[in-house]
């Protein structure tokens, strides 16, 4: 329930997708990074069915914050409320309810709901979270309609993949690689330059350079959620032509004396974007080829070069 003197406001959109389909999507938080621009990364802490605890990375007014919520699922009543545990000032307090609303079989109404208080009840902190709450609201509702009503399209524009290797060495040192990327410029050729900075809660927001076979150089900006010698997630916020997304995960497992160092990536395309860098006999299967082997060239040489300082390490 709303704490007394809590501000509340409601965002809704019609979507022409049946209500049961809308609701997965919105219960399904491991792929909100894809579906809405706002959130970085979500990590599920615990679950038992009806009730989770989730840490959520996303951005806001153009800030990147980190709280964690409680949520309760119902699936039945096609609602989900949720409850920030951990909030990140100005925001003291903030909670919601996200309600689907069957308007016929193939069309729903989705509401979304949020009530919060600023911290000390400060007026410039209220009009903060005012405007962040409403620059998101519409942002994921207008994401999360054109998800429902696009998704078999999609599907065909939406992939991923993964790259791995096997180092003789410690999670520990693969992972500090990864995450030094301040040193990137010095340690890996194909990034001319780099500015990292560090944010709390494990955020990072990452701006790079990067080299391509042809010799020409595109810029890149990430955010990064950096989870100590397991693993790093990421969410491009600056990206190449042919890219409307592009997120991350870089993991890290110890073997015996050896690690399991994996990057993995979801791409989707910007299929408008492929006539005019691949040519116009290209399609969608030439584009995914084309950025599959530019993302797994890059990682494949982070990788090694990952695999080469750890070994260096437990020598």
């Amino acid at each position: 329930m709303p704490a007394p003197g809590a501000h509340e406001v409601e965002h809704d959109i019609t979507v022409s997708a049946p209500a049961s389909a809308v609701y997965r999507l919105i219960a399904e938080v491991e792929n909100w990074p894809r579906i809405f621009p706002p959130t970085i990364h979500v990590d599920r802490v615990e679950h038992d069915g009806a009730r989770e605890r989730i840490r959520i990375w996303a951005t806001a007014n153009g800030e990147a914050k980190h709280w964690t919520s409680r949520r309760t699922l119902d699936p039945e009543g096609l609602r989900i409320d949720f409850r920030q545990e951990v909030s990140t000032p100005p925001v003291a307090a903030m909670g919601g309810a996200w309600v689907v609303e069957p308007l016929g079989p193939d069309r729903s109404r989705v509401r979304l709901l949020h009530d919060y208080r600023a911290v000390d009840d400060d007026p410039e902190g209220l009009r903060w979270i005012e405007e962040a709450v409403d620059r998101n609201s519409r942002s994921e509702l207008a994401a999360l309609k054109d998800n429902v009503e696009n998704a078999h399209a999609a599907e065909a524009w939406t992939f991923s993949f993964s790259d791995t290797v096997r180092a003789t060495g410690s999670a520990e040192d693969m992972y500090d690689f990864i995450d030094e990327a301040q040193l990137w410029h010095e340690r890996l050729p194909h990034v001319a330059s780099v500015q990292l900075s560090q944010q709390a809660s494990g955020l990072q927001v990452l701006k790079m350079e990067t080299r391509a076979k042809d010799g020409s150089t595109h810029l890149t900006e990430s955010y990064r959620v950096c989870l100590p010698s397991e693993r790093i997630a990421y969410k491009q916020t600056t990206l190449p032509t042919l890219m409307s997304l592009h997120t991350g995960l870089w993991t890290f497992e110890q073997d015996g004396p050896e690690v399991v160092a994996t990057s993995q990536h979801t791409v989707v395309l910007r299929t408008e974007n492929i006539a005019a860098v691949l040519g116009p006999d290209a399609g969608v299967e030439e584009a995914r080829a084309y950025v599959r082997a530019a993302l797994s060239t890059n990682s494949r040489a982070t990788l090694g070069h990952a695999s080469d300082y750890a070994r260096a390490q437990r020598r």
